[in-house]
């Protein structure tokens, strides 16, 4: 019995699930087996009636391909729950810049290559993420793009260390541990570096630092990363897990960050370079 081939809309981006239905055609011609999957729970409401969904997390296991349409963010939902299954992911991208999206939707067709077996896998780091509070676990999670920590409103003190030695300490808006498939998102335009998404490193950015020797950091894949949140500006703060639901965080906790033992999977169809894509994202040079 042949794997399924999930399709997973954001249905506010994909309106009336049009590309999906035409993907999902597609593949019927194929011969595949199909379902319809979205990412979001609160999306009902705008899912034409006529179509049959399941659950994303109650297919995984008899899945081959999970295919996204939305941006990023899409990709991000979806991710963390394939890499429970490590099933790879292809992304269409429906949304803004979408770094993590191999195909725009004008081309759609070559999706008949990724179902025949013409594609190669991609395989990009995570990392663990704990909230210790007094010494006790509080929160765990696990990250593809990102750990921010950031102030609610005013600035807050923080302490960076690097297994156990101490990286920077600074007021600011916060900090940024992303991977590298994560640095080309909220740490690029925090003024991190761009770091090619294969590769095995953890980003540390801070977030409009109040001192000019607060510097970004790009630290070898096994160092544990610990923030401390500091007593001097006790300001309300929170962190957030791939932009996710955030979390309340207050002075006195420490947030380790260190790399999973999770891995996403990308399906990746042309030999376009990374370099030729970021080029591209950024408006340096045109598609071609």
């Amino acid at each position: 019995m042949s794997k399924k081939i999930i399709l997973c809309p954001n249905a506010g981006r994909d309106i009336g699930l049009e590309v999906t239905q035409k993907v999902d055609s597609i593949l019927r011609k194929l011969n595949r087996q199909t379902v319809i999957c979205p990412v979001y729970d609160n999306e009902s409401d705008i899912i034409p009636e006529d179509f049959e969904t399941a659950k994303l997390e109650d297919e995984l296991d008899s899945a081959e391909i999970l295919i996204t349409f939305g941006g990023d963010g899409t990709i991000l939902r979806a991710a963390r729950l394939a890499a429970y299954s490590a099933v790879p992911i292809l992304g269409v991208n429906m949304g803004g810049k979408g770094f993590m999206s191999e195909l725009e939707v004008d081309d759609i067709g070559l999706i008949q290559s990724a179902v025949t077996g013409g594609y190669k896998l991609e395989r990009r780091m995570m990392l663990d993420v704990d909230i210790l509070r007094d010494g006790q676990t509080i929160y765990s999670d696990f990250a593809l793009n990102d750990v921010v920590v950031s102030g609610v409103i005013k600035v807050i003190d923080l302490t960076l260390y690097g297994d156990g030695q101490m990286i920077s300490q600074f007021s600011g808006d916060g900090a940024v541990i992303a991977t590298p498939t994560g640095s080309t998102a909220y740490s690029m335009a925090a003024g991190g570096p761009i770091v090619e998404p294969t590769a095995h490193n953890i980003i540390i950015t801070p977030i409009c630092a109040h001192v000019l020797e607060a510097k970004p950091f790009v630290l070898a894949p096994d160092r544990r990363v610990s923030v401390e949140i500091g007593y001097k500006k006790s300001s309300p703060a929170y962190m957030s897990v791939d932009g996710c639901e955030s979390v309340g965080i207050q002075s006195g906790d420490v947030i380790n960050v260190r790399r999973s033992e999770k891995y996403t999977y990308f399906v990746r169809l042309s030999n376009r370079s990374f370099y030729t894509m970021v080029s591209e994202k950024l408006g340096v040079r045109e598609k071609q």
